[in-house]
């Protein structure tokens, strides 16, 4: 097992559920190892449903912002993510609003999300913006099976150009583009049909409609660059960074529905579209990245699946479907920038997940996770693995899919730079 960067002591630390001593020792050793230490440090989790892992997320946050780090970025819709963000730092609104239409996916139900927007605003509350923790949304405003319509964004995006330009400036001189954006995108409800997942001829995503929209959306944003100078001194940066965002949304849907649309087997069609999402994903976290830069590092938090180095892969409806990750993209896009922390799980009444099995990767970590949790990195991990007695560690197989799940295996473990194990997980606010 070893580590992308290099680790000059092991780490191993307690971080218990209940209370006991915190993560501050730990994961100050981490980032003492890693080396140059990283711009994006991303934790997973290995399932959505265990409470744990969000609760130990915002410890460490807490913990990180200590060292520097000035923001956040979570498995959610970038755009939805901005209210988050103007509410955590001093906005108006409530805690209630903000959970309900802040997040997607269902993550403003989440307590443990709940938790983490309450601490941030008052974290944030009386200091220089500069020292403000920002939270961010990575993912594209899409469901795996499902996509939206594109209409909000590139209604937003036209808006934003027609209020500062005359007709002249878009391209092909294009008059009543707002009319025509209508006719084209028609009812949102052909754009939201679930069934075009499994069902080609059910997607409108290479439909002339779609292809117009899809040449539209460029060409609003070629523009919306083109006049920048203009457009800022007309309005502000934030106002042309908001309009920059909803465009490359519009158009990460329009490439999502075009996927949706491609004649292949279903698994290979399923393998695309898990794909084109990461890379919608991780586009987000380049992006958040280049507007972080100047004020601190960045900790980004979802499913080990869309973090990992590996390729990915999980079975969805009795298909095997593969893909490379957003974590994966990313870390070959800034290099040892990223840094990825793998979690796995012992057991958890949340989920009705079991003692590992023995001689599982899980059941290894049992043994070294003696106080609750341990974080271990890459010479750690060796240790804990050279130590095991018997053949090679089994990947786990007690596990069922409704538990959403996802087991540690070799592949993950030789690529990431450390791991989080929980030995027991006794449930939580979440449910």
């Amino acid at each position: 097992m070893t580590s992308t960067h290099s680790a000059t002591e092991a780490v191993h630390g307690s971080f218990a559920l209940d209370g006991g001593r915190g993560p501050a020792a730990a994961l100050s050793s981490l980032l003492a190892a890693l080396d140059p230490p990283p711009a994006l440090l991303a934790l997973g989790e290995p399932t959505h449903l265990e409470p744990a892992f969000g609760h130990l997320r915002n410890r460490i946050l807490k913990v990180l912002v200590e060292h520097g780090f000035r923001s956040i970025a979570v498995e959610s819709d970038r755009i939805a993510a901005l209210e988050v963000d103007a509410f955590v730092r001093g906005g108006a609104g409530t805690l209630d609003q903000v959970m309900a239409e802040g997040f997607s996916h269902g993550f403003g139900r989440l307590e443990a999300n709940r938790e983490l927007v309450a601490w941030l605003r008052e974290h944030n509350d009386g200091r220089p913006t500069d020292e403000q923790v920002a939270f961010h949304g990575f993912d594209a405003p899409l469901e795996t099976l499902s996509a939206p319509s594109p209409r909000r964004y590139l209604k937003h995006l036209h808006g934003f150009l027609a209020d500062h330009l005359g007709p002249d400036a878009f391209l092909h001189g294009q008059a009543d583009l707002d009319g025509r954006l209508d006719r084209l995108l028609g009812d949102d409800e052909r754009w939201s049909n679930s069934a075009a997942v499994l069902e080609i001829g059910r997607s409108i995503g290479a439909s002339p409609d779609a292809l117009a929209l899809r040449a539209v959306a460029d060409d609003l944003l070629i523009t919306l660059y083109a006049r920048l100078p203009q457009l800022v001194a007309a309005s502000s940066p934030a106002a042309w960074q908001l309009a920059e965002l909803h465009g490359r949304a519009a158009l990460g849907l329009l490439r999502y529905h075009s996927q949706l649309a491609e004649i292949a087997p279903a698994d290979r069609r399923l393998s695309r579209l898990t794909a084109v999402r990461d890379t919608l994903m991780s586009e987000n976290l380049v992006d958040i990245r280049a507007r972080e830069q100047h004020r601190g590092p960045t900790l980004v938090f979802a499913h080990n699946c869309h973090l990992q180095r590996n390729p990915s892969r999980m079975d969805m409806g009795g298909m095997d479907v593969g893909w490379f990750s957003a974590g994966a993209v990313t870390g070959a896009l800034v290099g040892d920038q990223y840094a990825f922390i793998a979690t796995s799980l012992g057991s958890s009444t949340t989920i009705g997940l079991d003692a590992p099995p023995a001689n599982t990767y899980e059941d290894v970590l049992q043994q070294v996770a003696t106080d609750g949790c341990a974080l271990l990195d890459g010479n750690r991990l060796s240790e804990a693995f050279a130590a095991f007695d018997g053949p090679a560690p089994l990947v786990r197989t007690d596990v069922r899919p409704e538990q959403g799940y996802f087991p540690l295996d070799a592949a993950i473990l030789e690529q990431c730079d450390a791991v989080l194990h929980v030995a027991c997980a006794s449930g939580g606010a979440d449910g």
